[in-house]
């Protein structure tokens, strides 16, 4: 079969169904998956790919090789990698291709950095600025408000709260249902704070903000639609940013502070991954190190024989 757009688009289309319905990836790693096998398929029509069973090893790294001398972030060169075995992977257990290409590619290690985290007084900081903002009882300032608190409180995702709907809130036991990663639901508790910021919502400022399109989304955007990402990123750089001295961080930074002050404040780091939904312990491990690394700043700045 010729490696037409047209072909390998169906194909695409066919592996990426696979990849979010049977794998059950989140809707943002299937929208990069697809773009990386664009990519793929613009790089190998210049290398003299006719078909699918063309395409092998040497291509492959040589497609990686580029993006290296590109200066794309090893992260985005490692996903790519990963997507390519997999769709290749696939590819050969469905028989479009008898052998396999891409089981010899390496995918290139990515250091873990350690996450940008705000300080606890830092966070009551931000908090006590969007409650300033809120006095005006402006239906947004009131919204934004109960975001950041929720954001802090829960440490859930920004693609997670936007997605929240009302019924979703059990505020008898002031726990959230989350639909996260790969379609699995958890519950995650709050705090009195965020509940009293959400009662408030919920009374003024939801229904000035609702209107036929509304639904039970929680969280409603200025034309009554479920609020954007980007206008909760937005606004959670806006409140940052308005405050001296205080790190450039959005949702996913105050993810990062909820789950160190967790941790901080002696919660047990099971406990903690449970709460943010990581299929891996390996991965909430990485606040544990955030934590020392902090530990060891006061200890050297206050320690006599440091």
């Amino acid at each position: 079969m010729a490696l037409t757009h047209s072909t390998f688009k169906a194909e695409t289309d066919r592996f990426i169904q696979y990849v979010e319905l049977e794998l059950g990836r989140s809707a943002n790693t299937v929208k990069a998956y697809r773009k990386d096998l664009d990519h793929l398929f613009e790089f190998v029509q210049t290398r003299g790919c006719n078909e699918l069973q063309d395409i092998g090893i040497v291509e492959l790294r040589g497609w990686l090789a580029d993006q290296r001398v590109a200066g794309l972030a090893s992260a985005t060169i490692a996903r790519r990698a990963t997507a390519i075995r997999m769709f290749f992977a696939w590819a050969t257990q469905t028989k479009l291709i008898s052998d396999d290409p891409a089981s010899a590619l390496v995918i290139p290690k990515v250091s873990k950095r350690l996450p940008h985290v705000l300080q606890r007084s830092q966070a009551e900081d931000v908090m006590d600025r969007a409650a300033l903002r809120a006095d005006d009882n402006s239906p947004a300032h009131v919204r934004d408000l109960a975001i950041l608190e929720l954001l802090y409180a829960t440490g859930i995702r920004v693609g997670e709260l936007v997605g929240l709907d009302i019924h979703d809130l059990d505020q008898s036991r002031r726990t959230i249902r989350v639909m996260g990663k790969g379609s699995k639901e958890r519950m995650v508790p709050y705090g009195a704070i965020a509940d009293k910021t959400i009662n408030s919502y919920l009374a003024n400022a939801r229904p000035a903000l609702a209107n036929d399109q509304s639904g039970a989304a929680l969280f409603l955007g200025q034309r009554g639609k479920r609020i954007d990402q980007r206008v909760v990123r937005a606004m959670v750089h806006e409140v940052l940013s308005s405050l001296e001295g205080m790190p450039d961080l959005g949702p996913h930074g105050l993810r990062h502070s909820a789950a160190t002050h967790l941790i901080e404040g002696g919660a047990d780091i099971r406990a903690v991954q449970e709460i943010l939904g990581h299929a891996s312990l390996a991965t909430t491990q990485l606040y544990t190190h955030v934590s020392m690394d902090r530990l060891r700043a006061v200890f050297e700045q206050a320690h006599p024989r440091a």
